[in-house]
């Protein structure tokens, strides 16, 4: 067979992603799939993909001349040794080393990786090609290394040779490009398994894998690139995707213009009921996120002590001090949606605020303390609720503990969901979102500089806005997630991530929510 690559480039560099985001069982047979659909064998499935890898090895490093490329002896080896071979057609300088010694890698070649072998044997190669097969492992002469060691058939701890080799990886210093998911990663759950290679790219084939973009996986892939390979649209009909990636167009659907005559009461009415003594700013920060994201009023119930500092701060707000329950009733009854969680506090006042929320059917966004009453008062919500855990908050709603919630956040989504019965958005890189009877969503936006106080304050308000303004539940916790995200990252941008405050995100937050 013969792959040409030419400076026109045949396959095209990929920089979005697409929505759907697929189980490695139903990416097994969607590479089956693809191929039949396509009218070409396996190998040459494998072909495509090690040329889209190679189109994208050079947009990103356009200087490279020289790659180290790690092979193993599945599938994932096999594209690797195709890319080594299109490298040394271009007279490129090739080290390829192999977790085997030689005649043993050979045994154990099937399929398209042995093709693949293969065709790398019998080209008219013009660069230089290094194998290192095995006993001590050299010095890395690539001035990029490509990563094609395990696939994503991973299950269990990498050990031995590989283990080896992923350290030698992570130690060269160089920059890496990981072919379709980093050597040591869970594809679904992005689980590290022992050690895994950190990429600083990764080009993926097919289909998108969760394992990217959420959990440890996100700090592992670098920045990821999905291609298709020329996969028809009909092929992906009949599988069910394991999650949606939340993206801008949706948001936009669900955030038109404003009609020309509206008014403050068709916006929505939103009250915030937080801000115990000591911590007034979070109930103040949320009140201010449903400001900016839309709602047409905001009222706020809180402690006597914190409304003057509140109208001082935000005289947009409608402030309200109450010594209990009984006097929230009011405010209660006049909203429309309830965000109760920031700054409440667990004592009686936070209890008896918590109660008559719940007494209220009325739409709630739970948060930050108000979880912990829920849990370890067994109450519920008698209407439609929307619950923000961070993984620390989803270990105690689900008596777990917080490496488990982040070692089994897809599980833990779904745990939650089912016990509690909210629409649930379980924060973290690569924030998750389940609702009731639909397929769980994924935000890939958002960076380290929000992991920071005061972020799920403003996520908070802002879902409670546009459970306001008329979204469900559902749409209002992945707008508000997405949008959140994105106006981290655009202020992580403008400011850099370290000393990143919340309340950097609220012009973003308003200019987001009115897309264009």
């Amino acid at each position: 067979m013969t792959i040409s690559i030419t400076t026109s480039e045949s396959i095209a560099v990929m920089e979005r992603l697409p929505e759907a985001i697929y189980a490695a069982k139903t990416l097994r047979q969607l590479d089956q799939e693809a191929a039949l659909a396509l009218g070409i064998t396996g190998f040459e499935l494998m072909c495509r993909a090690a040329e889209a890898a190679f189109v994208q090895l050079r947009s990103e490093w356009p200087d490279v001349r020289r790659l180290t490329v790690v092979a193993g002896k599945g599938n994932n080896g096999g594209d690797g040794l195709v890319l080594a071979g299109l490298a040394l057609k271009q007279h490129w300088q090739v080290q390829l080393l192999l977790p085997l010694a030689l005649t043993q890698y050979l045994e154990m070649l099937q399929g398209e990786a042995a093709e693949a072998w293969q065709w790398l044997q019998h080209q008219q190669l013009s660069g230089l090609l290094m194998i290192h097969d095995g006993g001590e492992l050299p010095d890395c002469h690539g001035e990029l290394v490509v990563d094609a060691l395990l696939g994503t058939g991973l299950a269990g701890e990498v050990q031995g040779r590989y283990a080896a080799l992923i350290d030698w990886i992570n130690a060269t210093g160089k920059p890496v490009l990981a072919l379709d998911i980093p050597s040591g990663l869970e594809c679904d759950s992005g689980n590290v398994l022992g050690r895994a290679v950190l990429a600083s790219h990764t080009v993926t084939f097919i289909g998108m894998k969760a394992g990217l973009l959420t959990g440890q996986g996100a700090a592992y892939a670098g920045q990821v690139h999905c291609h298709g390979l020329g996969t028809p649209e009909h092929v992906y009909a009949h599988h069910v995707p394991l999650l949606q990636r939340v993206t801008p167009s949706q948001c936009k659907q669900v955030l038109p213009p404003r009609p020309r005559d509206g008014h403050k009461g068709m916006h929505g009415h939103v009250l915030i009921l937080g801000g115990n003594l000591g911590m007034a700013g979070a109930a103040l920060l949320a009140g201010r996120s449903a400001l900016r994201s839309g709602a047409g009023l905001v009222s706020v119930v809180t402690r006597h002590e914190h409304v003057p500092a509140f109208i001082a701060s935000q005289p947009e707000l409608m402030v309200q001090g109450v010594r209990n329950g009984l006097e929230a009733q009011a405010w209660i009854a006049r909203a429309d949606v309830l965000v109760i969680g920031p700054g409440l506090g667990r004592d009686a006042w936070a209890e008896q605020l918590l109660q008559q929320a719940l007494a209220s059917a009325k739409p709630l966004v739970i948060d930050a303390d108000a979880l912990h009453l829920l849990k370890h008062k067994h109450w519920r919500p008698s209407g439609p609720w929307v619950m923000t855990p961070h993984p620390g908050e989803a270990a105690m709603l689900l008596d777990r503990n917080t490496t488990v919630i982040q070692r089994e956040r897809l599980q833990a989504l779904a745990d939650l969901q089912q016990t509690y019965g909210a629409t649930v958005v379980l924060k973290g890189k690569g924030t998750l979102i389940a609702s009731p009877g639909a397929i769980s969503q994924l935000v890939s936006e958002g960076n380290p500089g929000m992991s920071v106080a005061g972020m799920g304050d403003i996520l908070a308000g802002m879902i409670g806005s546009l459970l306001a303004q008329g979204l469900t539940p559902s749409a209002a916790a992945a707008v508000g997630a997405s949008i959140h995200g994105r106006a981290g990252d655009l202020a992580a941008l403008e400011r850099g991530e370290r000393g990143l405050l919340a309340t950097d995100l609220l012009p973003y937050i308003q200019q987001l929510v009115n897309p264009l």
